[in-house]
């Protein structure tokens, strides 16, 4: 078994496929849509409509980029507060027609720049959490490398939380972590190993609903990740689509409760 430390380098590898591949490879029909109809269109955070196993769902996705010019343009996965009102939109739309919302996280955190919070990040975020809490209609979210801190769980309240093998998802980075801890952060190895960040220490915890395989990593072998998350997501969407809507929303509360991530329903 990898190390956190370990994991924490396959998460980050720069041949790991991005959110672009995933909806590539399991999402049919795949239409984008853009903007906030606010500020811009932040292209951090991919949105859109589509077919999973003919279902027609909604698909929210952070998106690092590939290339450089690529990763430029998508902040590196970092979003603005308009990304997260993009998601918010759209996750209302698909409130409105009944569609479930697929989720598929991958972010260092939100973008952390003054620009981000002279337009109210932290209050965007906080929005994201407690409509999401609320919205009538399943919700399976999926860690695919990095989840740090508000910026992902901003798009991460779901009925059903899922990470591959290898990802990680954390209150901050490992550097971060320990600059504070150690005040050096290159110590950022022996915090992972204290921060639970992987996706085992995460399911025995609690946090997280399932784990998705890797075979030596998704990087090594994108089909055979993508199988086993395309049958978990079948597993989990069949299930939520069964539950009546006021127990879906209430193991939700429930759910999160439990975590101590809401301390009163909201």
């Amino acid at each position: 078994m990898n190390s956190s430390w370990e994991k924490v380098q396959l998460a980050r590898h720069p041949k790991r496929p991005t959110s672009k591949t995933v909806i590539r490879h399991i999402i049919d029909d795949f239409i984008e849509l853009h903007g906030d109809r606010s500020v811009r269109d932040d292209l951090s955070i991919i949105g859109g409509i589509g077919y999973f196993e003919g279902i027609p769902v909604t698909v929210i996705a952070q998106e690092k980029g590939t290339d450089t010019n690529d990763k430029i343009k998508r902040n590196f996965g970092m979003p603005h507060p308009e990304g997260y009102e993009k998601a918010l939109r759209l996750m209302k739309q698909a409130e409105k027609f009944k569609r479930p919302i697929l989720v598929f996280i991958d972010t260092p955190g939100a973008y952390p720049g003054l620009e981000a919070e002279m337009r109210n990040q932290a209050f965007k975020i906080a929005n994201n959490l407690k409509e999401m809490m609320c919205l009538d209609t399943p919700i399976i979210a999926v860690v695919l490398s990095e989840g740090g801190s508000g910026g992902a769980l901003a798009i991460g309240v779901a009925d059903q939380l899922l990470m591959f093998e290898n990802s990680i998802y954390s209150i901050l980075s490992p550097e971060g972590f320990a600059s504070i801890l150690y005040k050096d952060s290159k110590k950022a190895n022996e915090a992972a190993e204290i921060m639970k960040l992987s996706a085992n220490d995460l399911f025995d915890l609690k946090i997280i609903d399932g784990i998705i395989k890797e075979k030596n990593g998704l990087h090594e072998d994108q089909a055979f990740g993508f199988k086993e998350l395309r049958s978990q997501l079948v597993k989990r969407l069949t299930i939520e689509m069964k539950k009546d809507t006021q127990k879906r929303l209430n193991d939700r509360y429930q759910k999160y409760r439990r975590m101590g991530v809401f301390s009163e329903r909201i």
